[in-house]
């Protein structure tokens, strides 16, 4: 295949990817993981295939920590799972009512509601949504970072042989 249209399919890939962290719609860090896999289609050289694997573990290690981080956050504050998953789902309808920002609007505007919901003042619905949100962005930007540096390797590569 053609090393030009691997590389643009690679990066095309890895865009999507990044931006599906930002706007959890597409899945992130599995396209950014398929832009190097699709460039080693028509490259089998070692070089190729090693920063494969190395990227495939700083997106995994990415994820991983993401996750462990956002749970060790609110298992310290006592907040189950459930109110996250009121936020995911209002966020959802968010951007349905209201493209663009709805999906941040609505998840928080969610999670709000499901922590009054559950500890049954506002002062304490409002620190606990904060500690949730502040984890899930955390989690974002570990996932987001680990995403771009996979990225800038596809891009120099793709740069060097193209």
């Amino acid at each position: 295949m053609d090393p030009l249209l691997l590389g643009i399919v690679a990066l095309v890939l890895a865009v999507m990817g990044v931006a599906g962290v930002v706007v959890p719609v597409l899945p992130g860090t599995l396209l950014v993981g398929v832009g190097p896999a699709a460039w080693n289609i028509g490259h089998r050289s070692a070089i190729d295939w090693t920063l494969l694997a190395i990227g495939l573990v700083v997106l995994g290690a990415g994820s991983l920590a993401g996750t462990l981080l956002t749970k060790r956050q609110l298992a310290r504050r006592d907040i189950p799972s459930w109110p996250m998953a009121v936020g995911f789902v209002a966020g959802i309808a968010g951007m349905v009512l209201l493209p663009g920002p709805g999906l941040l609007i609505g998840f928080i505007t969610g999670l709000f509601i499901a922590e009054l919901i559950r500890v049954r003042t506002p002062r304490g619905a409002l620190a606990t949504s904060w500690v949730a949100v502040r984890a899930l962005g955390v989690a974002m930007f570990i996932e987001l970072s680990c995403d771009l540096t996979v990225t800038t390797a596809i891009v120099v590569r793709v740069s060097t042989l193209a």
